[in-house]
């Protein structure tokens, strides 16, 4: 009996060992599966994409003439609604020009841009509402539900532009003023203007060289009004 038991312990544990060898296949087919099914799914995750709003500058169109007016309420308006970590630049792009007339040198401030102010921000609901809504502006450039972001080239060029310095010379002269040359190879004579050209700041003259009437072209700064 003892040796008849002993068989049918060892057919057991054949058939366990078996049994285990088959389980462990499985297990490891079905890992396998697992794990070329995350690689893939590693594969297609998308790629994260930063969704944190970014600012631009826009450009706003105002009453011609209200350019400051509309920058000093916006930035009033901006610090009253606690705007500031979402609009954070107002500009009016300005250059100086230089004016000389009858002798005398003043100088003035002349809009780059005019008709237009320029906005720095982040556009939402309630930043498009403060902007939209300031006395003055009458709309974004753009559609009326989807301004456009002005291009960084674009306001770069009319930023420097608002650096710069122009001479602009105006001078009191018609057809038939005698103008006394005081620069350049005719200096010192005297002349006769034919010809003017005020957005030149240039004239032509007649000047009469060993009594001969020559033309010449002189800007308005090389004269001086007889």
């Amino acid at each position: 009996m003892a040796r008849k038991s002993s068989k049918v312990v060892v057919k057991s544990i054949d058939e366990l060992e078996n049994q285990v060898e088959e389980v462990t296949e499985v297990i490891e087919e079905e890992t396998a599966v697992e794990e070329v099914a995350e690689v893939k799914v590693e594969e297609k995750a998308p790629v994260k994409v930063d969704n944190t709003p970014k600012k631009h500058w826009y450009i706003v169109h105002v009453y011609s003439g209200y350019e400051n007016k509309v920058k000093t309420n916006l930035e009033k308006r901006i610090e009253y609604m606690d705007m500031a970590d979402k609009i954070f630049r107002v500009e009016v792009p300005q250059k100086t020009i230089t004016q000389v007339k009858a002798g005398k040198k003043t100088e003035k401030e002349e809009k780059v841009f005019p008709g237009y102010v320029l906005v720095e921000m982040i556009m939402t609901e309630e930043t498009w509402y403060v902007v939209r809504h300031t006395a003055g502006v009458t709309k974004f450039v753009g559609s009326a539900k989807k301004p456009i972001p002005a291009k960084e080239s674009e306001i770069k060029k009319i930023i420097q532009r608002s650096t710069s310095t122009v001479q602009k010379i105006e001078l009191d002269v018609k057809v038939g003023d005698q103008v006394k040359i005081s620069s350049g190879p005719f200096a010192d004579f005297i002349g006769e203007i034919t010809e003017v050209y005020p957005d030149k700041a240039k004239l032509r003259a007649t000047v009469s060289i060993f009594g001969r009437e020559t033309p010449v072209e002189l800007e308005y700064k090389q004269i001086q009004k007889v």
